[in-house]
């Protein structure tokens, strides 16, 4: 019999991304037992919390949760208060307090908004782990306007060699895209041979593109002090960052408009027909 687990997962890899949560809540009702374990598997869109102690925005997922109440990076806190929570040694706090405004500024140079969060905790081998979460949405003032939202997951392992620093990491991008169109139609309709009536009405199209994808990288890097461990990740999830940026836009966007154009033709067929038999007369002439 298969584990009820990888088969959760197998049907969560093919049901629509956008109601990722809607499904993982419907699984939970069918398999209560399998709860933590889908969880802890399956990355979901970041939700946006405020710290009420600071007033500052942070993000919640599954690696600052215990329970029902998420841990604030800004105040060390539970919301809803928990008394037991889990928390980071004052050591490794403070380190993640440093990464908090590190990445806060990182967050601010590449994406002009949003949220970030840093969380990490320790590891039962002696070193440490840690999460970076960025979140930006575009929330559109109109109907018509596109709306869309980019969820990053880094989530890091780091473990201490003498003078290196051996870094495991694994990263997730959840991107959604939804453009909507809308047009008014009049539709005229004649009542009578003296009068006549009319009405609008609106046909609008959406289309939703969303989806995530997953890399990993290993690597060492040199270790002078605590501090050089927000170095090194930063640097590992802004080359990752830019990697999987270039590898949507060019592959998976560029992949979709040439399917979309060998579907359909934006200019006549036969006019571009011509225009290449016109182009080889020319080419035939330079020749000779």
């Amino acid at each position: 019999m298969a584990d009820p687990v990888d088969s959760m997962l197998d049907l969560m890899r093919r049901l629509p991304p956008t109601r990722v949560e809607e499904n993982i809540n419907a699984l939970i009702q069918i398999c209560p037992d399998y709860a933590e374990d889908l969880l802890g598997s399956v990355d979901q869109p970041l939700k946006v919390l405020t710290d009420r102690a600071t007033g500052r925005e942070y993000l919640a997922c599954d690696y600052n949760r215990d329970g029902d109440s998420y841990r604030s990076p800004w105040s060390n806190e539970y919301d809803p208060p928990l008394e037991d929570g889990t928390t980071p040694s004052l050591k490794l706090r403070k380190l993640e307090i440093a990464a908090n405004e590190a990445f806060d500024t990182y967050r601010e140079l590449y994406y002009e908004g949003g949220v970030s969060s840093v969380y990490l905790w320790e590891l039962e081998d002696g070193g440490f782990a840690g999460v970076v979460l960025l979140k930006k949405a575009m929330d559109p003032s109109t109907a018509d306007e596109p709306s869309g939202s980019w969820d990053s997951i880094h989530v890091f392992e780091t473990a201490e060699r003498g003078r290196q620093a051996h870094y495991k990491l694994t990263s997730t991008v959840m991107l959604q895209l939804v453009t909507r169109r809308s047009e008014d139609t009049q539709i005229h309709a004649v009542a009578s041979q003296e009068r006549k009536t009319s009405e609008h009405a609106k046909s609008s199209g959406e289309v939703n593109l969303s989806g995530s994808m997953t890399r990993q990288t290993e690597q060492d890097w040199p270790l002078q002090d605590s501090s050089s461990h927000i170095i090194n990740t930063g640097r590992m999830i802004e080359e990752m960052e830019i990697k999987m940026r270039n590898l949507l836009q060019e592959v998976y966007f560029g992949k979709t408009r040439d399917i979309v154009y060998d579907l359909r033709s934006v200019d006549d067929i036969d006019k571009a027909r011509k225009q290449r038999e016109l182009q080889k007369e020319l080419v035939g002439f330079i020749k000779r």
